[in-house]
């Protein structure tokens, strides 16, 4: 004949409270961020249709929303002219400055696709780092997005507007490149800097 023996009372509340723990840390897991405030004004990305960077900047500024996208100059040379344009430095990228209530508004402009996001959280852009992407669109000649993930020498600038700024030397295509990475915005920037102006951080 079998038996069994009943666990005690308190055994039973132990292993209801691991149950209850467990789920809740799955829960945490699971649960998404949204760093979008009621009342402060916070950076953040969006993603456009192709070569509606400037249309989109146009009417999300008609709308009273802040909003930014580093352009760069350039030249191009036709048989009886030149001509001299501004093309967006990350094609596909607006930045918007808003509050949560603004948020709606900007994914009803026409040619935005939809909010950048870091998995599935929303996380804002330290207002120092667009600071940073702008000095650098205004700072710079040359400027261009470093398509694959590069490592090099630690170094720092110490010549010009932006002195202070870290970043590493690398070499592409035969020639040494001052490279910067903006963490947040998800990007490396390959400025054309002379090397004395680059001190080493090794």
């Amino acid at each position: 004949m079998g038996f069994y023996r009943r666990e005690s009372t308190s055994t039973l509340e132990i292993k209801r409270g691991l149950v209850m723990a467990l789920r809740s840390k799955q829960l945490e897991n699971n649960k998404t961020i949204n760093q979008l405030h009621e009342t402060e004004y916070r950076w953040f990305a969006v993603y456009t249709k192709y070569k509606a960077e400037k249309y989109v900047l146009d009417h999300l500024t008609r709308k009273g929303i802040q909003a930014y996208v580093p352009l760069l100059n350039s030249t191009k040379r036709y048989a009886s002219k030149i001509k001299t344009y501004r093309k967006p430095l990350i094609n596909c990228y607006v930045f918007v400055c808003i509050t949560k209530s603004e948020y709606i508004q900007v994914l009803e402009t026409e040619y935005v696709i939809k909010f950048l996001k870091q998995r599935r959280d929303l996380i804002a852009i330290p207002e120092e780092e667009i600071d940073t992407l702008r000095k650098i669109v205004g700072e710079f000649e040359g400027v261009t997005v470093v398509e694959d993930p590069v490592v090099g020498q630690p170094v720092e600038l110490i010549h010009g507007n932006l002195t202070g700024l870290k970043g590493i030397v690398t070499e592409r295509k035969g020639k040494k490149e001052f490279v910067v990475t903006l963490d947040n915005i998800g990007f490396q920037m390959a400025l054309e800097v002379s090397i004395d102006h680059l001190r080493s951080l090794q």
